[in-house]
């Protein structure tokens, strides 16, 4: 992406610190399909570097403001933000160690925790991203209008224009909208990470869990502890942890396919038709 990539960490490091930072050694890390990720040694110590020249010019910013966000709350460890500009997120380098025995039930606790933080609408003062995409966060009152209008609806249309989906689909989610009151809580607002899948998180060195890539935003909570399940899901232990904290109303298991609509349909605009058939099941499963 960069023909001097220590050249161009060096400069991110002194827009952030304020003065000349050297990098002795740098090593790339995977797991972002946007991003590139490198963990930097330097003369000032270790860092996380997020980089992408052509990324939207404001992704970096929101996306420090969520952690900023997360990190208020005090709940749940999230990196610190250390720069940000157009074209880089710098934080502090969470080294990935072994978890200890207690980790999914801390992690499980903590995450109760932070759902409990509020606020009087659903939504965000700001919209922000979930991977490349806009995700629109005008505040509405009611949380599964927020989820219709500002989450299924958005997904499903711009799958619709970019091909993906025919209108006999699109009729199929408009027989789910009008089910969804019966069909799943109403419950207040839940401050959320909002991409939270085992990609997105660290086990820290003190054993514990570590947030990273949020996606922020005040929405249903179900909506969180599903996507948990998307890709495997997190251990026993941290489901029920997370249910002695702060219980989730009964039947959530024949609910959670709903909720995950959202993801897949976001994988559908990001990554294509491979996704589409899960969409279908999900409908046919609700609107049969």
């Amino acid at each position: 992406m960069f023909e001097n990539p220590t050249a161009f960490f060096e400069n991110a490091l002194f827009r952030s610190l304020g003065k000349p930072v050297s990098v002795t050694q740098y090593l790339a890390l995977s797991g972002g399909s946007i991003n590139q990720a490198v963990a930097l040694t330097t003369s000032e110590g270790d860092f996380f570097i997020k980089y992408n020249d052509l990324a939207p010019k404001d992704m970096f910013a929101l996306e420090a403001q969520g952690l900023q966000t997360l990190r208020e709350a005090k709940e749940i460890h999230i990196p610190e933000v250390i720069g940000v500009d157009n074209d880089f997120l710098l934080l502090d380098l969470v080294v990935e160690h072994k978890m200890q025995g207690h980790y999914w039930e801390d992690f499980g606790q903590s995450l109760a925790r932070l759902h409990r933080h509020t606020q009087s609408s659903f939504g965000l003062e700001y919209h922000n991203y979930i991977g490349r995409l806009e995700q629109i966060n005008d505040p509405l009152e009611d949380g599964i209008d927020f989820f219709i209008e500002k989450r299924l609806k958005v997904q499903a249309g711009k799958a619709f224009y970019e091909g993906y989906f025919d209108k006999d689909l699109l009729r199929q989610f408009d027989q789910l909208y009008a089910k969804l009151p019966e069909l799943i809580p109403n419950e207040p607002p839940a401050l959320l990470h909002g991409d939270l899948w085992g990609g997105n998180v660290i086990c820290n060195h003190l054993g514990l869990a570590t947030l990273i890539d949020p996606a922020v935003y005040y929405g249903l909570r179900e909506t969180e502890i599903a996507f948990t399940h998307m890709f495997g899901g997190f251990h026993d232990h941290f489901y029920r942890a997370y249910h002695e904290t702060f219980a989730l109303e009964s039947g959530f298991e024949q609910r959670r396919d709903i909720y995950n609509l959202y993801p897949l349909l976001v994988h559908v605009n990001l990554f294509g038709a491979s996704y589409v058939g899960g969409v279908k099941r999900t409908l046919n499963k609700y609107c049969a």
